[in-house]
């Protein structure tokens, strides 16, 4: 596997944390956003999010196309939650009305303050979620993604694993526009004739399928590598040593404790509930 993932954060501050400070960070921050259901909390989290994506210096224009795809998709998904859902609301005081501005013409959802304000939950958390989670692919080293997930308890098996997969993606591009490139010197047009995505498809099966048997191949030559070298066999050790320093434990905790004040407000605070705005509920 000669590709690995970009590393487009490298030098930044959260490239110079412990990778596993990442990792667990996206675990309590997740845990504590769907314990969240006041819009204004929400909104803190989100903040939250962003800052410590910056920290990440990610250059906006190498995931502009990530960012948008995420948007459209979770704005379709919101929206079509609503339909499905059919104006039905969770997470309401008990006892509380919906406070409806109209019905979709044919499908006869109700449109209220209450979905409209559970939609923008919805948004504002996944967008969050995503947020702290994308320095996971960018801002950690790929050298140490094994030994990370290795360190925080995962089996040895499981841990290469996720390495080998992670180098594998950006490698069977590399190697499918490689085949591209070689298909269009010898003369092939790889030009659509038609719109239809059978067409499109049609048209690729010469680059996808000695893309996929080049793949294999390579597969079976690190499987051979690995057996040879005794994988499997023994405890494995690891090169990459992890250490956790003050600032680590630190922003470790901080996270911990959000997660703690997210489970305890649930409990002793309404933020487990639905906060409509008062400018949005009819007079």
């Amino acid at each position: 596997m000669n590709f690995a993932p970009r590393y487009l954060g490298r030098g930044s501050w959260l490239a110079q944390r412990d990778p596993r400070v990442l990792v667990l960070a996206v675990v309590c921050f997740v845990f504590a956003a769907i314990q969240v259901w006041d819009v204004r909390l929400m909104l803190v989290l989100l903040a939250l999010a962003f800052a410590w994506y910056r920290s990440a210096r990610i250059p906006f224009r190498e995931v502009r196309r990530l960012w948008l795809f995420a948007i459209v998709f979770i704005s379709l998904l919101v929206f079509g939650n609503g339909i499905i859902a059919s104006g039905r609301v969770q997470r309401l005081p008990d006892g509380w009305e919906q406070h409806i501005y109209l019905y979709l013409p044919l499908l006869g959802s109700p449109i209220s303050a209450e979905n409209v304000t559970f939609a923008i939950t919805q948004f504002l958390r996944f967008m969050s979620m995503i947020a702290i989670g994308m320095p996971l692919a960018f801002a950690i080293d790929p050298e140490v993604l094994g030994v990370t997930f290795a360190r925080l308890g995962v089996p040895s098996r499981f841990a290469f694993a996720i390495d080998l997969t992670w180098r594998f993606i950006p490698s069977f591009a590399a190697d499918f526009r490689t085949t591209l490139d070689a298909q269009r010197v010898r003369g092939m047009d790889f030009a659509p004739r038609s719109r239809g995505p059978v067409a499109r498809l049609r048209r690729q099966v010469p680059v996808i399928v000695p893309t996929v048997v080049n793949a294999i191949a390579g597969a079976e030559d690190t499987i051979d590598a690995m057996d040879l070298r005794g994988f499997g066999t023994g405890p494995r050790t690891w090169l990459r040593e992890l250490r956790l320093d003050r600032t680590d434990r630190a922003v470790l905790a901080g996270f911990v404790l959000l997660l703690v004040g997210a489970t305890v407000a649930g409990f002793a605070t309404s933020s487990s509930y639905l906060w409509i705005p008062p400018f949005m509920i009819p007079g």
